[in-house]
């Protein structure tokens, strides 16, 4: 650190064993500078030893920045650094319109898959309805069927149960006619007894037949009942399914649209960044072009001044 005056200070140095330190004092001139090195190492806990050095000076020379002349750039170095900044923004443009068209690729991609998705998801649900519509059908069938059998053993057991009541009146006729031959004393009491057992029979017969009418018809409408009913359920889910495939296209259909206009929103914010950094570059342009016109203008004068100058200086020389 120089001293005012001009004078330099004494250098008090000092080491330990990582680090040297440098002090000057203010007592001696340039040409009596004394230089002390101060060594410190540690002798125990908590203690410092020190040594003291006397050295001669180390002059450091101060180093001198150079004097840069200020140059004026030519018109060819402007027009390279020009093409070298239309290079470098044509690089620019490519590399977004890069990144544009990798954008545009994910987003067709994903429209791609989701339409992919959309169709399979549609053909799954057509296979799993008409699946299950089979699996309906045959059940129906099935249970049409049981229902059928299970009316065909009733009324066969209707029938047994007609024969059998008609062989036993036959039998009872018979014994009517076996009895009229063998006891004629009791015959008007028999014959209204067998009569009135008759009437009993045709009376349960006839209660019996119209039972069972009466059941047939409601089996056949409990069966026309579940069958309209089966039909219905039918029709219901055939149309929950549309709704749902109406509502996933809805859905698509928004998706699509909000894709569109992400899509124009980036067009648009890039279109306005292109005009901004064209206009950038044109203002920039202009500059230095300002600029190459005021360092021409400006060396015009000089040589006028020059040229000046030593038509003044010639006739003096003279």
């Amino acid at each position: 650190m120089p001293c005012p005056g001009g004078a330099s200070l004494p250098v008090i140095k000092i080491s330990n064993d990582s680090s040297t330190f440098i002090f000057l004092s203010e007592n001696d001139n340039v040409n009596s500078v004394t230089t002390t090195e101060i060594r410190c190492q540690e002798m125990s806990k908590g203690g410092l030893a020190y040594e003291v050095i006397l050295a001669e000076p180390v002059g450091v020379p101060v180093p001198r920045r150079a004097d840069s002349p200020e140059k004026t750039p030519s018109v060819e170095e402007i027009q390279e650094k020009l093409k070298a900044a239309e290079e470098r923004r044509r690089s620019l443009e490519a590399s977004k319109m890069a990144a544009i068209a990798q954008k545009m690729a994910k987003i067709e991609e994903a429209s791609r898959i989701r339409s992919e998705q959309t169709n399979n998801f549609i053909v799954a649900t057509k296979e799993a309805l008409d699946a299950k519509m089979d699996s309906h059908e045959e059940k129906r069938e099935a249970y049409i069927n049981e229902l059928r059998a299970r009316l065909k053993d009733h009324l066969e057991g209707v029938e047994k149960t007609r024969l059998t009541l008609e062989q036993q009146t036959a039998e009872v006729y018979k014994a009517i006619e076996d009895k009229m031959n063998t006891a004629a004393d009791k015959r008007d009491e028999n014959i209204k007894k067998m009569l009135e057992r008759l009437r009993e029979h045709e009376e349960q017969v006839r209660k019996v037949r119209a039972g069972n009418h009466e059941r047939f018809q409601q089996l056949e409408s409990a069966i026309q009942d579940k069958l309209q009913q089966a039909a219905d359920r039918r029709l219901q889910i055939e149309a929950e399914q549309r709704e749902k495939l109406r509502n996933y296209n809805n859905k698509l259909a928004e998706v699509r649209s909000v894709i569109t206009t992400k899509m124009e929103e980036i067009t648009k914010d890039i279109e306005v960044k292109l005009t901004t950094a064209e206009q950038n570059r044109e203002k920039e342009i202009q500059k230095k072009l300002d600029f190459v016109k005021k360092e021409e203008r400006r060396a015009e004068l000089v040589r006028q001044n020059k040229s000046a100058r030593a038509e003044s200086e010639a006739p003096t020389s003279g």
